[in-house]
């Protein structure tokens, strides 16, 4: 494509997807027969987030986990590039290429502080940064993070699985695990495996300041709770800041972000005012923000795009109850799901997602030729 206007071709709609995080490689997928799909993506390699954290444990786990796009579809196509302007009409990419569409998809994302993601668009730099923080970790003997969600949790499971002698605390302002959301028993049972392992729990007190050193460099410093609470480490990592990547909104769209950086969305996931204008995923108002939720908010667009064509009415997103996964190394870890009553323990949790943290599953959706 040259830097100038592209238009749609072969008869089909065009359909551009702006990032292809999960949810952006599982819309391309499922309009890759019925229209004339764009991703664009920056990145030059899919980076599987939810196995980032055990790769920092285990840095030769970086090449399974990133996979090149030119796999991913059989009729569409992937353009390594960043979208800089975008509104109801026209997707503008740094390149100076600007491209038309029948529908505009913003699934960009949003940043997250290593080693949730790497934070890179280039698969080697990616390397090298989950060696250079398994490096650190080698050489620490006490590990703070800061944060008990769902990170920090599941980042403290898999050092003490990997180091039992290495000290790790987990803080947070929260007075429980995972900001006391999900039901109490999910927490009681998280809290159990952590201290089974020997995670100490400072939780229910904001640090007064901040440590000395970086995230993820190494440096003995010791901090304060504002409880008085003293806990010296050796290292630390930041375990909470989701921020939505939606600065390149711009015209008509641009007073449809928030201040917080979220993209405002209907049920529908459609931007209000504009039809052919969906968002969806991490950058989106729509809760909740995980993996598996932009996979099916991907199914809903997709099925929208097509009502759309089709004149057919539009599907909303339903209300579903919580349901969350946590590990703790590559045999712990608990589960609140879907019509269970009861919480799923170590082994369910081992079996759906902590032994393989799901690598394979992943890997499958970048060949396209075995779809066929």
């Amino acid at each position: 494509m040259t830097p100038e206007q592209t238009t749609p071709n072969g008869g089909y709609p065009r359909v551009v997807i702006v990032g292809g995080g999960y949810g952006g490689i599982a819309l391309a997928k499922a309009l890759d027969d019925a229209a004339d799909v764009v991703l664009v993506e920056p990145k030059d390699a899919f980076e599987h987030n939810v196995a980032a954290l055990r790769a920092v444990i285990d840095p030769s786990l970086s090449d399974r986990i990133h996979f090149p796009y030119d796999g991913l579809l059989r009729r569409g196509q992937v353009l390594r590039d960043r979208a800089v302007h975008v509104d109801s009409k026209t997707v503008r990419l740094e390149s100076g290429t600007q491209l038309t569409a029948d529908f505009i998809v913003l699934a960009s994302g949003s940043s997250y502080p290593f080693p949730g993601k790497s934070g890179t668009e280039d698969t080697r730099e990616a390397e090298l940064r989950f060696r250079q923080g398994h490096d650190a970790l080698l050489g620490a003997d006490r590990v703070l993070l800061v944060g008990g969600g769902p990170v920090g949790v599941e980042l403290a499971g898999e050092i003490a699985a990997a180091w039992p002698d290495k000290h790790v605390t987990i803080i947070d302002i929260a007075s429980d695990l995972l900001g006391g959301k999900f039901k109490l028993e999910l927490r009681q049972e998280l809290r159990r495996q952590l201290e089974q392992k020997g995670v100490e729990l400072v939780l229910g007190s904001p640090l007064r300041e901040p440590p000395p050193t970086a995230p993820g460099v190494p440096g003995t410093f010791t901090v304060v709770t504002e409880a008085g609470r003293e806990i010296t480490a050796d290292l630390w990592f930041l375990c909470h800041g989701v921020v939505p990547r939606s600065d390149y909104l711009a015209g008509d769209l641009a007073a449809l972000r928030t201040v917080d950086g979220f993209i405002e969305v209907t049920p529908t996931l459609q931007l209000p005012g504009h039809a052919n204008v969906f968002a969806f995923g991490d950058v989106s108002t729509m809760l909740p923000k995980m993996a598996g939720a932009a996979g099916r908010q991907a199914a809903l667009v997709a099925d929208n795009i097509r009502a759309l064509l089709d004149d057919q009415e539009l599907k909303q997103v339903e209300s579903r109850p919580d349901v969350i996964l946590v590990t703790i190394g590559p045999d712990g870890g608990a589960a609140q799901l879907p019509d269970q009553d009861e919480i799923a323990g170590a082994e369910v949790a081992a079996e759906l997602k902590s032994r393989d943290l799901m690598v394979e599953r992943f890997g499958k959706l970048f060949d396209a030729a075995s779809a066929e």
